[in-house]
């Protein structure tokens, strides 16, 4: 009889954390996490030629690495989209650290809703069928002139203006396009 509580128990407790995920709007993340290497880092922000004061977003921003390093070297604005609360807590503790709180700012959200709007810069650092479900938003929201800048995946339907691979035994690519993109 004993054994029966505990299976109820378990059994109303998944059913319970079911129903919680399914309301959150942030159950189902998009891509993992995995951080981008520093060197990958500054060859996308010279590839992207930022110029002071443009703004930068970062879709999966992750742990801020990107946003912090263009404002620091590059005197942008950034922004960071992030659907994990802990690396959203984990990407303003280092700007806050850095100092560089009025400069970058990371929100929680999903990136496929997120505003785009005003961005002159966008990096990505997702897998290629997130990028192609991307791809409207980055036609309907970045101007003339707007580069979006991807690390190791392609946005299918899209002819890179410059592709460049690391030299390096762990190689990475990265894709550069310019507004409005060259289709394929």
């Amino acid at each position: 009889m004993r054994w029966q509580l505990v299976i109820a128990v378990v059994w109303a407790a998944l059913a319970a954390s079911q129903v919680n995920a399914q309301k959150s709007p942030y159950a189902n993340k998009l891509a993992p996490y995995v951080a981008s290497p520093t060197r990958v880092v500054d060859r996308m922000l010279v590839l992207a030629n930022i110029k002071p004061g443009e703004t930068v977003f970062d879709l999966g921003s992750g742990d801020g690495r990107v946003l912090i390093a263009a404002v620091e070297k590059y005197k942008a604005k950034a922004v960071g989209v992030e659907i994990s609360p802990r690396l959203v807590a984990k990407a303003t503790a280092n700007i806050r650290k850095e100092g560089l709180s009025d400069q970058a700012r990371v929100i929680q959200g999903d990136v496929l809703t997120a505003d785009l709007t005003g961005a002159d810069v966008v990096f990505l650092y997702l897998v290629t069928p997130l990028n192609e479900r991307l791809r409207p938003r980055l036609e309907r929201f970045l101007k003339a002139g707007a580069r979006v800048i991807s690390h190791d995946y392609a946005i299918p339907g899209w002819k890179a203006s410059h592709t460049e691979k690391t030299d390096s035994r762990h190689a990475h690519l990265i894709y550069v396009y310019e507004m409005p993109p060259v289709k394929d």
